[in-house]
């Protein structure tokens, strides 16, 4: 199946809900801080949800630990990639080095 891209897919189908107006103008509000209509940010959940074949987000009763526990994992993967993608000495940057490059004082 080619993939497809929400944002210049035809859009002839229609897709209507029946929402709470509280709710409706909540979110709405939500999205406009976020400088998108809600349209938009259906789209994007559509287009993550094709991305990922799944629901792009978790659906838990206790979805805040999943995602802290998801991220750490994330995290300590990153960290070994590091680890692994050092070679020689000389592939090491010293942490001054570091925040020079992004600007930052030690």
């Amino acid at each position: 199946m080619e993939a497809i891209n929400i944002t210049n897919a035809p859009k002839t189908g229609t897709f209507q809900m029946r929402i709470n107006p509280t709710v409706k103008r909540e979110v709405e509000d939500i999205c406009a801080s976020c400088g998108l209509t809600m349209t938009d940010a259906i789209n994007i959940f559509l287009q993550q949800t094709l991305n990922v074949r799944g629901l792009p987000f978790i659906v838990t009763d206790d979805t805040r630990k999943a995602l802290r526990e998801q991220a750490i994992d994330r995290l300590l993967s990153e960290v070994q990639a590091g680890r692994d993608s050092v070679k020689a000495k000389d592939d090491w940057i010293s942490e001054e080095e570091m925040l020079a490059h992004f600007g930052l004082e030690p």
